[in-house]
């Protein structure tokens, strides 16, 4: 868990608190300093106001406070960045003085570039660079992380933007091609995050599918923010379960749905949808209210360590003859990972072995790709997931190419096995190699070490 109060607001490990084995996602605290926006609109407009709410956020359990001076609701009126910037520059610096970590929420290239300069570590554009051509450049020049949400625009009520014939598979795509534009204008690869964009043209139901497909996102080979709170699918769910707001008791002999719309209760079914997105391995949460979020993390994180710490179960692995299967062998990678600074400035070359176990039967009696995993998917894939951040062990890079091809929907268990044939190891070797064995629920069951991996 990165710690929370750093130098000059800024976030470690850029970009920060990348999903890793038993961490839990940060917590990006909302800080709306607007006269309109859907759910705190008017409360901290007032620079001190603002400032006073972004430290109790950030006592309150944020990891991260993001501020936003430009409300995107339907029906908003635009701001311009002048006006923007007034709204939230000095909330920034004041933030960033006092050693919270600060994100910009802005459409615009301007304010983020004086936000940074301010102290922001993060731009979070709700557009993903598709509202402000020069957006790209201000984030590469200013080397800071940052979020791309997908987007068709300011959101519809009325929904004529939210025809998905498969809404996962196609908000995935859309946001391959954001990171792949913010990497072509020069941001680095390890420094983007993507949102899904709940709320912002797509249905409940497609929001629902969306977070279901957390894993298929999670393969694009870069790390997910979710934005749900207090949003419209949160508050109809809660409307038809029949449950009383608040703990009020329904009338008496009623069947209509509880009207479910209170800070508290949405509050409440955000850090739901918040813990189980962190079971779903996500990168951070945006949420309204942290306090609630932080101690559902903390449960869900408290479940997660009793599940590491009871061990594996003996589980026979992979058999040669009783399992169909898939290998992906001598996959080769260059990347910066390594103990040592010359590892990390120079690079050196990884080999990936990947074998996937899963019921081949329903490809080859319809001869149906889709019934099956892509080979060249597959191997971008894997190729993103091991470019991605630098790390010190092989074992790291073994457990996220795991996670990796895990995500591909019917693999029920994946053996990895990283290869490392150029370590700084200072006598004659032909090769060291770490190998993990996971299944599709995530619980390991059994691994191998081939030699040290420094």
């Amino acid at each position: 868990m990165p710690e929370r109060i750093v130098q000059h607001g800024r976030v470690p490990d850029a970009p920060p608190g990348l999903a890793r084995d038993g961490a839990r996602p940060l917590v990006l605290g909302i800080l709306n300093v607007t006269p309109d926006s859907f759910s705190d609109g008017g409360r901290f407009l007032a620079t001190g106001a603002a400032v006073a709410r972004g430290l109790e956020l950030a006592a309150q359990g944020a990891d991260v406070v993001d501020v936003g001076g430009e409300s995107t609701r339907p029906g908003a009126a635009p701001v311009p960045p002048a006006e923007e910037q007034r709204r939230v520059v000095p909330v920034v610096e004041a933030l960033a003085s006092h050693g919270v970590a600060v994100s910009i929420d802005t459409l615009h290239a301007e304010t983020a570039r004086a936000a940074v300069a301010a102290g922001a570590s993060i731009v979070n554009d709700v557009s993903g660079g598709l509202h402000d051509p020069a957006m790209h450049g201000v984030v590469a020049d200013a080397g800071v992380t940052y979020i791309a949400m997908h987007w068709r625009g300011i959101p519809d009520p009325a929904h004529r933007r939210s025809g998905y014939a498969d809404v996962v598979l196609e908000v995935a795509d859309e946001l391959a091609r954001l990171a792949e534009a913010a990497v072509s204008a020069g941001i680095a690869p390890e420094r983007i995050v993507l949102d899904p964009g709940l709320g912002f043209d797509k249905t409940a139901e497609q929001g629902w599918r969306l977070l279901a497909g957390i894993p298929e996102l999670r393969r694009l080979g870069h790390p997910v923010l979710v934005g749900i709170s207090r949003k419209r699918m949160i508050a109809e769910t809660l409307a038809a379960s029949r449950v009383s707001p608040a703990g009020a008791a329904p009338p008496s002999g009623s069947s209509r749905p509880t009207e479910a719309g209170s800070e508290r209760d949405l509050d409440l079914g955000t850090a739901v949808v918040s813990a189980l997105a962190a079971g779903a391995g996500v990168w951070g949460v945006r949420v309204h209210e942290a306090a609630s979020t932080a101690r559902a993390l903390a449960v869900s994180e408290a479940w997660a360590a009793g599940r590491r710490s009871s061990g594996p179960a003996p589980v026979a692995p992979i058999r040669a003859g009783g399992a169909d299967r898939i290998a992906l062998t001598g996959l080769e990678v260059f990347a910066h990972h390594g103990v040592y600074a010359d590892e990390r400035a120079n690079g050196q070359r990884f080999l990936i072995d990947a074998e996937l176990s899963l019921d081949l039967a329903p490809a080859a009696g319809g001869d149906d790709l889709a019934a099956t995993v892509h080979y060249g998917e597959l191997a971008e894939a894997i190729v993103a997931a091991v470019r991605r951040d630098p790390v010190d062990l092989i074992e790291t890079v073994a457990e996220r190419v795991a996670e990796v091809a895990l995500g591909f929907g019917r693999v029920s268990e994946a053996r990895v096995t990283v290869h490392k044939p150029d370590a700084p190891i200072r006598a004659e070797f032909a090769d060291v190699s770490v190998t993990v064995v996971r299944e599709a629920h995530g619980t390991p069951h059994a691994r191998e070490q081939h030699g040290g991996a420094p």
